[in-house]
C-alpha cells in the first residue's frame, strides 16, 4: 500500500479546495474582528482545532506574532498534508505547524495551551451527516480540558446571510430547506443548535463567557474573488434544493442565481449583501 504521507501526495478534490478557498474571501473580515476581539497574547501558544486547510491557522498567527505559535489540527490527513505543503511553499515567518487529530479526543495533555479556538467545526449533529458528534458539551469539554487555567477558548459559527436583496419571499424559502439548515433537523434537542452555545460553554465549567456576532457585507462593483465567493455560497445552501421548494421558486432561484441568466443578480448595480458569524467565548478556570 503506499503511503500517501510519505509520497507528500494529496487527495484533497478540487471541489473541496475550491470552497474553502473561495469562501474565506468572503467571510475573511468577520473572521479577522472576532480574531481581534478575543485580543489573544503575544507570544502565546494556541490551537486551531478543526483548521481544515490552514486559512484562519495563519490568521491566528499573525495576531500572536512575534513569538506566538498555533498548532493546526485536523480530522482529515488530506487536508493537513495539504496545508502543510502550502506551508512549506509560503515560508511563513510565523510559528505554526499542522497535524491530524479528532476534536472529540485530543492528541494533548491537560492545560496545554493558552487558548483554543474552533471555527465552523463543533456543528452538533448526527454522525451520518458528517458532524464530529451529536453532544456540543462534550466536544466544549474535551477542548477546554487541553487549555491552561485562564485561558481563553472560543468557538466560532457561520450563523446567518442575507445574499438575495429585492427577494426576501424566496431567499426565506430556500432558507427552509434541508441544505440551508443542516445539520439541525427535525427531533433534534434545542440545545444542539449553534446559537444556544453560551449554555455550552457554561455547562462546561467556563467563566466570563460572553456572545458576539461579527459581521461581513460585500457591496458592488463586486471583484471576482467575491463573485466567486458567493457563487460557491448560493450552491453550498441551495443548489441541491430543486425537489424542496416550488418549482416556480427553483425557477427564480435560477434565474437570479446563475452567471449565464441575463437577471444574474451579481450583476445588479446596487447588489449588497451579508453575513455574520457568531463567537461565543469563555475563560477556563479549573
Amino acid at each position: 500500500m503506499v503511503n500517501r504521507e510519505e509520497n507528500n501526495q494529496i487527495e484533497v478534490s478540487a471541489s473541496e479546495l475550491h470552497t474553502h478557498q473561495k469562501i474565506h474571501s468572503l467571510r475573511e473580515p468577520a473572521i479577522r474582528a472576532a480574531i481581534n476581539t478575543l485580543n489573544l497574547p503575544r507570544g502565546s501558544y494556541g490551537l486551531d482545532a478543526g483548521c481544515g486547510i490552514g486559512l484562519i491557522t495563519h490568521m491566528l498567527s499573525e495576531a500572536i506574532s512575534p513569538g506566538g505559535y498555533v498548532i493546526g489540527l485536523d480530522l482529515s490527513a488530506d487536508f493537513v498534508i495539504y496545508a502543510n505543503n502550502q506551508l512549506e511553499k509560503i515560508h511563513s515567518p510565523h510559528g505554526v505547524s499542522f497535524q491530524e487529530g479528532d476534536v472529540n479526543s485530543l492528541p494533548f495533555n491537560d492545560h496545554t495551551f493558552d487558548w483554543v479556538w474552533s471555527a465552523d467545526t463543533l456543528w452538533p449533529g448526527p454522525p451520518e451527516t458528517g458532524c464530529p458528534s451529536d453532544d456540543p458539551f462534550a466536544m466544549v469539554k474535551e477542548l477546554a480540558r487541553i487549555v491552561k487555567p485562564g485561558g481563553t477558548l472560543a468557538i466560532l459559527f457561520w450563523s446567518s446571510q442575507k445574499l438575495l436583496p429585492g427577494h426576501p419571499l424566496l431567499e426565506a424559502r430556500l432558507n427552509m430547506t434541508s441544505q440551508a439548515t443542516a445539520p439541525f433537523i427535525q427531533g433534534m434537542n434545542p440545545e444542539q443548535h449553534i446559537l444556544r452555545g453560551l449554555s455550552w460553554l457554561r455547562d462546561a465549567g467556563l467563566g466570563e463567557v460572553k456572545a458576539h456576532t461579527f459581521i461581513a457585507d460585500v457591496s458592488t462593483p463586486l471583484n471576482d474573488s467575491i463573485q466567486d465567493a458567493l457563487l460557491v455560497t448560493f450552491n453550498m445552501f441551495w443548489g441541491n434544493s430543486e425537489n424542496e421548494v416550488p418549482q416556480d421558486d427553483w425557477n427564480e432561484f435560477n434565474r437570479i442565481c446563475r452567471p449565464e441568466s441575463p437577471d444574474f443578480i451579481l450583476n445588479n448595480p446596487d447588489y449588497y449583501a451579508f453575513l455574520t458569524y457568531t463567537m461565543f467565548y469563555g475563560k477556563v478556570v479549573f
